[in-house]
């Protein structure tokens, strides 16, 4: 089997890194500082795989890859940038590239990657079997950012899932931007113009949620006077997203089971059954297998959720990817609040950086949006961060409770003391809200 290697970038000082490294690795190797001239190699110098960087001029390395992707078959594409954005991950991963890297790439790295393709080469020719490469449009918009290499395993996971429907469980901490992944897989999806339908398990009873879920015909219950399609129904091949499904009852969790191994379900008081196409995808904030062990969430249940698992980490572990998050979201924190607010100072960023985000990117942006707000000019200072100086100052409770209380009571305390408004910026139910208050 040829192990054969192309390397593309417009640096030429990379290029002889890259190929000395590969070189002395046993690997047959030639270089090009163009996509267009790469092209013009392929077929005298025929790689089974090409590395290439993103921006170059003339063809991008994206362009390139769809152009080796569409006429050379198994040769393997390798994505390199220097940039950070969720948009390109995805983008690569959907086209088939066999996968990304952020620069600068450590040559050591580029070695074992090239190492591991030609290994899946070589068992796919034994088994005989083709990789097909997506090939759904290139996403248009990302609210993922970050360039944590978790945060860009996710990305590549995204685009992965772009042409199967399996079944996701993503597991982080209130706050990290687990819907946003659901619905990064959906708009992904081949499905995308099917509808997206969110469900908060923990705002709805068990009686409201199989009602929400699966419908009911009417005189089932009190009020129910109606026949009325649940979300499974409506959803079509669409994506239903179970948010906080650590949070239902084993009661509910056999009747989601059911869904899952059969594709059919009764509308509550029914007796006939209705099937459903719709995709699920589950997340929680919870320890599912200590759950488990408590006998609180069904083992098979889980089993099946997590055909694909997703772990979004938390902000406070990827400290390198606040500012960015930061700067991303002044962009829609201006058109919200009419503020004309373009930069985050030094001083302000350092605050950023030393505060731990308890309530990850959801805190973030509830801290901005205030510092927007109070901010006289177009810069957001350390002084406007009055709740992350609040809470740093603060030498009482450091726990984890601690400052999710507190930075509850800051929200109540900027919607006037309406606790259903500061529920809903905070994305939990008003008890949850009601708990967090009364435990100080």
């Amino acid at each position: 089997m040829s192990q054969r290697i192309l390397v593309v970038d417009d640096d030429a000082d990379a290029l002889e890194v890259y190929k000395t490294r590969l070189t002395h690795a046993g690997f047959e190797v030639e270089t090009a500082e163009s996509a267009e001239k790469a092209l013009s190699r392929v077929k005298a110098f025929d790689p089974a795989l090409i590395v290439t960087d993103v921006r170059m001029s003339g063809m991008s390395g994206l362009e390139l890859l769809e152009k080796v992707r569409g006429a050379m078959e198994g040769v393997d594409v390798v994505v390199m940038t220097g940039h950070d954005d969720m948009e390109t991950a995805v983008t690569a991963m959907k086209s088939g590239a066999f996968d990304f890297l952020v620069k600068p790439v450590d040559p050591k790295v580029l070695q074992g990657l090239a190492e591991r393709c030609f290994r899946e080469q070589e068992l796919a020719l034994q088994a005989a079997e083709e990789d097909v490469a997506p090939e759904t449009e290139a996403l248009a918009h990302g609210q993922l950012i970050g360039r944590d290499p978790r945060m860009v395993e996710i990305y590549k996971t995204i685009g992965v899932l772009a042409r199967n429907r399996a079944t996701v469980l993503i597991l982080g901490e209130t706050g990290t931007g687990k819907e946003v992944i659901a619905r990064a897989i959906h708009e992904h999806s081949l499905h995308a113009e099917q509808p997206f339908i969110a469900v908060n398990c923990t705002a709805l009873t068990d009686t409201l949620l199989e009602s929400e879920l699966f419908g009911h015909v009417k005189g089932a219950f009190t009020g129910a006077v109606g026949t009325r399609k649940g979300y499974f129904e409506l959803a079509r091949e669409g994506t239903i997203f179970l948010d906080e499904i650590g949070d239902t009852s084993p009661e509910f969790q056999t009747k989601l089971l059911r869904v899952l191994q059969e594709r059919r379900f009764y509308p509550v008081g029914g007796e006939q059954p209705r099937t459903t196409e719709a995709r699920v995808i589950a997340a929680t904030h919870r320890p599912l297998g200590e759950l488990i062990k408590q006998g609180r969430f069904r083992e098979d249940l889980y089993f099946r959720l997590k055909v694909i698992e997703i772990t979004v980490p938390p902000l406070r572990e990827r400290p390198g990817d606040i500012v960015l998050v930061a700067n991303a979201l002044l962009s829609r924190i201006r058109e919200e609040t009419h503020r004309d607010v373009r930069r985050i100072s030094d001083d302000a960023v350092e605050l950023l950086q030393a505060y731990d985000w308890p309530g990850n990117v959801r805190e973030l942006e509830n801290a901005l949006m205030r510092a927007a707000i109070v901010a006289r000019g177009t810069v957001i200072g350390s002084d406007h961060l009055a709740l992350a100086q609040e809470v740093q100052r603060d030498d009482g409770d450091l726990s984890l409770a601690g400052a999710a209380r507190r930075h509850v009571k800051h929200v109540v305390e900027l919607v006037d003391g309406d606790e259903a408004s500061a529920a809903k910026r905070l994305g939990i139910s008003k008890k949850a809200l009601k708990e967090h208050l009364a435990s100080d």
